[in-house]
């Protein structure tokens, strides 16, 4: 039986598989990077094992120092949780070569689905459908559009949507080097795009004892840069005829290649409700709790039970209900999906929702690593209710630190397309982004009244409290997209703020302030961590403002140094310069839009451009290069 697991990742899937063995009294190990020397995963196990160096090449891609780690710990099996090894046949096969239990698929399996490529001619031979693949070198218009994909990895790495015939060789190129940099595999195909389609994918799970079960289905077709943003199950709106098309798909998919373990195959139904094989992820998804929920099993549990050796029972249990889950990502979706870093000082959600997190409160945010703050999940008897749940949940979050996704989780949640089934397809962020990600500044004016009464309420300069401030205030804060300047006075007559006239002061603290806004009692707590401040509130009855700000408090006085020659393109994040566009140099004319060079952050490319037409005056770093934040990468001179 196996007694400790070491678990060959980090963040919340580390602590997802810990949380299980800490129920079957199983000891847990941990690996970790330098950079997570610190991190909540680390701290939870019961014992930890140094990676020397930062960079996932160094530390949780090195198989053979993981392999050693675990025997050094006195391990006896080996969880690969998702992302970085888990579909890596090779380390399969060398932790099963060190005598270690493989909790996951034989390393065959691995190997066969390791190729899309491979995988979709194993698939054709075992009668699943599939799309054909397109020769790139005899494409014609009629083809368009075409995806281009790398055909190791995922995550959306290496993936490029061709629209005209004469981008398609720049894609593949483009496609090419960075599966080679995620993957070390620059290997990429070409196949039909299905404008409209639906991501559908069926949960697998397979025994050594020849019985495979399929736990529904689970749509995941609300994506960003071709990852999940938005996960359901089951996947709403599906004829009956094809949910079982989809099952017994994903079972001959398993038993073609002997499959072990928990496994996901994945599919693209189009608008006539065709089904296409896409890939199987022979491992854990992200989205498995949602499985979790309507099937109420425990996933983590069964995957060490058959490693164990154990017989699954003859049938699965019935499902219940429906479930919703959201990838709450340290992200600006209105700027190109940006990563951002800094100190989370806070992530709390309301009871009654599930929270799957690799982060606490006091813990920073780095380059190094995906932006997945956490996963929120919400069960509800039925597709509305869960919905409506996790919405609400979302909403009233105290989420203190760099900016989040959480404002457009709640707008998809609540979108008129998301809540009809039938309107689900891929193209939902390309189609709605901009007024998803709109500033709404309407609600944020009151809450910056109440950041700056909870400020003057707060220390004075002599350091001790004062309950009201007699004289006129002024302050001046930069949130919801625009600049607020408050201006009021707290006399014997109460609060008079300009701009404000429905507005009375209820009560007055450092952290709450209540007022009463247009006859409605709000209450506001407010939470400061230097110059930035975090205003929450209950969400008004039928607003769709957002019912949380952060503002930065601005001086009174601009600071004359903070300016930058016209024209500065700066680094929006810390990363690494991937490349320089072909043939550029200082001198060169751009034109406005123009790519000329690729960030690295967060296992992500940023492509940064010329902002208008001109010439390239300034090109100081190379490729490789290691940038910080508002590091100049270019001056174009217009």
């Amino acid at each position: 039986m196996i007694r400790s697991v070491l678990v060959a990742n980090r963040g919340e899937i580390a602590r997802r598989v810990f949380r299980t063995c800490r129920e079957l009294g199983i000891a847990t190990v941990a690996v970790h990077s330098d950079a997570d020397a610190g991190a909540p995963h680390v701290r939870e196990a019961d014992t930890a094992v140094r990676l020397p160096g930062d960079a996932p090449a160094d530390t949780y891609l090195r198989g053979d120092l993981l392999v050693r780690a675990a025997r050094a710990a006195g391990a006896d099996a080996v969880h690969p949780g998702y992302g970085f090894l888990s579909e890596n046949a090779g380390f399969a096969a060398a932790v099963a070569d060190a005598g270690l239990a493989w909790i996951g698929p034989p390393p065959a399996a691995i190997e066969a689905m390791a190729s899309k490529t491979r995988a979709k001619e194993l698939m054709a031979e075992a009668g699943v459908p599939l799309l054909a693949p397109v020769d790139p070198g005899q494409v014609t218009a009629a083809e368009l559009p075409l995806l281009v994909k790398a055909a190791a990895g995922g995550g959306g790495r290496g993936m490029r949507v061709v629209t005209e015939l004469d981008a398609l060789e720049g894609e593949l190129k483009a496609a090419a080097a960075e599966a080679a940099a995620a993957f070390g595999d620059g290997e990429v195909f070409v196949e039909p795009y299905v404008v409209g389609g639906r991501h559908v994918e069926v949960q697998i799970l397979a025994d050594g004892h020849g019985t495979v079960w399929t736990l529904g289905t689970r749509d995941c077709s609300l994506q960003r840069r071709h990852q999940k943003v938005i996960e359901e199950a089951p996947a709403p709106g599906l004829p009956e005829e094809l949910r079982t098309t989809l099952h017994e798909a994903a079972e001959r998919a398993a038993r073609a290649i002997g499959y072990r373990g928990a496994g996901t195959v994945e599919f693209l139904v189009d608008r006539t409700g065709r089904a296409y094989f896409l890939e199987m992820n022979t491992r854990l998804q992200v989205e498995h709790p949602v499985t979790e929920a309507v099937y109420r099993l425990d996933l983590v549990a069964l995957q060490l039970s058959i490693a164990d050796g154990r017989p699954l029972d003859a049938a699965p249990p019935q499902p219940h209900g429906h479930a919703v889950e959201a990838r709450l990502y340290a992200e600006d979706p209105a700027a190109g999906w940006q990563p951002q870093t800094g100190t989370l000082h806070r992530l709390a959600l309301p009871d009654g929702v599930r929270l799957d997190s690799g982060v606490t409160d006091g813990d920073t945010i780095g380059v190094h690593y995906d932006p997945m703050l956490a996963k929120v999940i919400a069960w509800a008897p039925s597709r509305d209710e869960a919905v409506r749940k996790l919405a609400g949940a979302l909403e009233r979050a105290a989420l203190h630190g760099p900016v989040t996704n959480r404002d457009l989780l709640v707008r998809s949640l609540r979108h008129p397309e998301f809540t009809d089934p039938g309107a689900l397809d891929t193209g939902f962020y390309d189609r709605h982004l901009t007024e998803l990600t709109t500033h709404d500044a309407d609600g944020a004016p009151v809450f910056a009244l109440a950041a700056a009464l909870a400020d003057s309420h707060g220390r004075s300069r002599f350091g001790g409290f004062r309950n009201v401030p007699s004289g006129p205030q002024t302050k001046t804060y930069a949130g919801a997209g625009t600049e607020h300047t408050i201006r009021y006075r707290l006399g014997r007559d109460g609060l008079r703020a300009e701009d404000f006239p429905g507005v009375r002061l209820l009560t007055l603290g450092p952290d709450e302030v209540v007022l009463e806004v247009d006859g409605l009692r709000r209450r506001f707590t407010v939470s400061r961590y230097g110059d930035r401040v975090h205003v929450d509130a209950p969400p008004a009855p039928g607003a769709t403002t957002p019912a949380s700000h952060a503002f930065t408090a601005l001086p009174r006085f601009p600071d004359p140094t903070a300016r930058t020659e016209p024209g500065s393109l700066l680094a929006p994040m810390p990363g690494t310069v991937v490349r320089i566009a072909e043939g550029l140099t200082e001198g060169d004319q751009v034109t406005a839009g123009q790519p000329l060079l690729w960030l690295e952050a967060m296992k992500m490319e940023h492509k940064i451009t010329a902002p208008a037409a001109g010439t390239l005056t300034t090109l100081p770093v190379t490729p490789g290069q290691q940038v910080e934040l508002g590091t100049l990468l270019a001056v174009v001179t217009d």
